[in-house]
């Protein structure tokens, strides 16, 4: 992927940060936000970042042409979502069509970032934010089917990083563990009953994946996971501390299987491990 004109929707979050790094090597990058969860303190140089709403990407790009469209500006919490609803379907569920529409247009692939919890029990029902995007992924199959839109649809399981959130309504397991431990927590959260599982990946198999399913694949399936599964009491003892165990709400999954068989067959596979991971975080924290 080279010489390409390249839109990414929600580029100052965690994920699309990392991936404009990893393509602004090679391409013209645009950004869209809105900074829900993105932030400016993610912005990388020679990138174009605009703030807006994926509802109006049209009107904001009216007259531009992109080959390639990474949709990863939509709200990603799925216990978050249960306390907020409309948060969760203004930021994913209603402006969806506006962007198919978008790509359509300018005649660009679409690589859009749906959801693994779609393959955990209960699936659709968990939450809203797994209602909208089990739903958003199937709608994308149909603007295929009817109207020949080119896409990629991912599947990213619990990834972790540089950039991720460590605090707020919004942090990630892992981040928010470092940021606990370098502050002297003595225990760390979990949530009841603590053996649910996930199979954390490295943000650096993440993209790698993304990028593998865009040049080579086409329509749905490609999970990037991990193929190692840790229960959370087990990445509480990877950083040596005690559980703090609390009861969460119903969107609480207990495990959801790796569907990354599609992808492996384009030539991926992860390469970096959560407890290394961990343990080269510890090194540099003593150094």
């Amino acid at each position: 992927m080279k010489g390409k004109n390249i839109l990414v929707t929600g580029g100052a979050g965690f994920i699309g940060s990392n991936l404009i790094e990893e393509l602004k090597k090679t391409n013209r990058i645009t950004s869209l936000d809105n900074y829900l969860t993105g932030s400016r303190a993610n912005h990388l140089d020679e990138v174009t970042y605009v703030e807006g709403s994926c509802a109006d990407i049209s009107s904001i790009f009216s007259g531009e042409k992109f080959d390639h469209v990474f949709h990863f500006g939509e709200y990603s919490r799925v216990e978050q979502s249960l306390d907020e609803p409309q948060v969760a379907f203004n930021n994913g569920f209603t402006s969806f069509p506006a962007v198919l529409d978008f790509c359509l247009d300018v005649e660009a692939k679409i690589t859009y970032s749906a959801s693994s919890t779609k393959f955990a029990n209960r699936g659709a029902s968990l939450s809203p934010y797994t209602f909208f995007k089990s739903n958003n992924s199937e709608l994308i199959k149909l603007y295929s089917e009817w109207y020949g839109l080119k896409y990629s649809t991912v599947y990213f399981y619990n990834a972790y990083g540089q950039r991720e959130i460590s605090e707020g309504k919004y942090a990630t397991l892992i981040a928010k563990y470092k940021r606990l431990v370098e502050s002297g927590a003595e225990s760390l959260p979990v949530s009841f009953p603590g053996t649910q599982t996930r199979n954390f990946t490295h943000i650096a198999d993440i993209v790698e994946g993304i990028i593998i399913a865009t040049e080579k694949g086409n329509g749905d399936g490609y999970g990037i996971g991990a193929d190692e599964a840790f229960s959370v009491i087990e990445v509480c003892a990877m950083f040596g501390k005690e559980p703090e165990m609390y009861h969460t709400n119903a969107a609480n999954r207990m495990h959801a299987p790796v569907e990354n068989v599609k992808l492996k067959a384009l030539g991926w596979s992860p390469k970096c491990s959560l407890r290394e991971h961990i343990d080269d975080y510890f090194i540099r924290l003593s150094q």
